[in-house]
């Protein structure tokens, strides 16, 4: 059985934002101290994690019937420092999506709607 949202977004503090587009997820985030680096900012990794995960439910979310999904690919770039307290928002749309394969990308913004980050994947499609 498929665990929505996994463990891996419940550890990170995910949670889902309702979108009227079915083609896009939006997930926020409160930036906590534990997922800081030496700089005290946000470790990118978890900037990443946020965008996949984000990017991953939009996939789940378009494709027609019930479906597995593994990123193949993952391109983040970090734009700007996050630091323990911000609020995070991550909106992640599907560009295009086939039978195998879609292709989606994502924006993470702060509080003040600062742009911090932006990603891109591509997505294998499989049924359940």
């Amino acid at each position: 059985m498929l665990q929505v949202p996994p463990n891996c977004d419940l550890s990170l503090g995910l949670r889902r934002v309702a979108s009227d587009d079915p083609a896009q997820s939006v997930w926020t985030i409160e930036v906590d101290e534990r997922f800081t680096n030496p700089m005290g900012v946000l470790q990118g990794g978890f900037l990443a994690a946020i965008a996949d995960s984000a990017m991953g439910a939009a996939v789940v979310q378009a494709a027609t019937g019930a479906v597995r999904v593994a990123n193949t690919d993952l391109r983040v770039s970090l734009l700007r420092p996050v630091r323990p307290g911000a609020t995070l928002t991550c909106a992640a749309q599907v560009r295009r999506i086939g039978r195998t394969v879609a292709f989606t990308d994502a924006t993470v913004r702060d509080q003040h709607d600062h742009l911090v980050a932006t990603a891109s994947s591509t997505f294998v499609v499989s049924p359940r």
